[in-house]
C-alpha cells in the first residue's frame, strides 16, 4: 500500500483566497483608492497650477494697486493720466499719426 499525500482542507484553501483577495484589495486601494498615490499625484499636480495662478494673480492686483495709486488724489501721474484718457476717449493731438 502506499502511503497517500495528504490533501489541504478546504478551509485553508478558503483562507489563502480571502487573504489574497483582501491583499489585492488593498493594494488596489493603496494604488488607486480615493487617498492612493494617484490620486495624491492629481492633488499635488493641482496645487502647482493653482499656485502659479495664484501667483499671477498677485502680480496683476499689484500692478492694478499701483495704476491706482498713480490715479488717487494724493498722487497723480499726469503721463499716466493722458494716456488713459486718450485710451478711453480716443483722443488725438493734431500733430500725431493714427496707425490702425
Amino acid at each position: 500500500m502506499k502511503p497517500s499525500r495528504p490533501r489541504p482542507a478546504f478551509g485553508a484553501l478558503a483562507f489563502c483566497a480571502l487573504v489574497l483577495t483582501a491583499g489585492g484589495y488593498f493594494v488596489f486601494s493603496a494604488v488607486q483608492g480615493e487617498f492612493g498615490v494617484v490620486r495624491r499625484v492629481e492633488i499635488t499636480s493641482d496645487k502647482e497650477a493653482l499656485t502659479f495662478e495664484r501667483d499671477k494673480l498677485k502680480l496683476q492686483v499689484a500692478r492694478m494697486e499701483n495704476l491706482t495709486h498713480r490715479l488717487s488724489d494724493d498722487y497723480v501721474d499726469l503721463d499716466l493720466l493722458d494716456e488713459r484718457a486718450r485710451n478711453v476717449l480716443g483722443y488725438v493731438r493734431a500733430d500725431e499719426i493714427v496707425i490702425r
